[in-house]
């Protein structure tokens, strides 16, 4: 029988059980926001090292950031994607669609705590997160998979 957990599944379901296993009240408004990414070949160790240490010491600069994951996923997680035309075509709800078909294989982690929705707007902008930027970019591929779950 052909197992059911899909990778997606699996990160989601972790994701979900580490906020109900931090989740003090039913009023707890936190959100997790979480992206996977492919990691740069070239990076080296010292590479690796400075994006831990950097990610690690966010919660102590960005207001509202009280935790952060980071690591390889248990198991890789692939993304597919398409050309513009094929995705306005699904966009618009056609059910059967051919065109070109690109796969990214994604291997590495991140999740993060926040206190509220306005926690994780502030975020962006904030100039602790511009300074990690430039070290998380020394890991990985341009662009990443990023998905929010948001209290209920």
């Amino acid at each position: 029988m052909r197992n059911l957990i899909t990778p997606t599944r699996l990160i989601v379901g972790l994701t979900v059980l580490l906020l109900a296993a931090g989740a003090a009240t039913a009023a707890d408004k936190k959100l997790m926001h979480c992206f996977v990414f492919t990691p740069v070949e070239a990076a080296t160790q010292a590479d690796w090292e400075a994006f831990y240490k950097a990610t690690d010491e966010l919660p102590g600069k960005v207001p509202g950031l009280s935790r952060v994951w980071a690591g390889k996923l248990a198991r890789n997680l692939a993304i597919l994607g398409t050309d513009r035309e094929t995705s306005k075509k699904l966009a618009a709800g056609e059910k059967e669609v051919s065109g070109p078909l690109t796969r990214r294989v994604r291997s590495y982690g991140v999740c993060m705590e926040f206190a509220d929705e306005a926690a994780l707007k502030a975020y962006a902008p904030h100039p602790a997160h511009k300074e990690w930027e430039k070290v998380y970019e020394k890991v990985r591929e341009y662009g990443t998979t990023t998905f929010d779950i948001l209290p209920h």
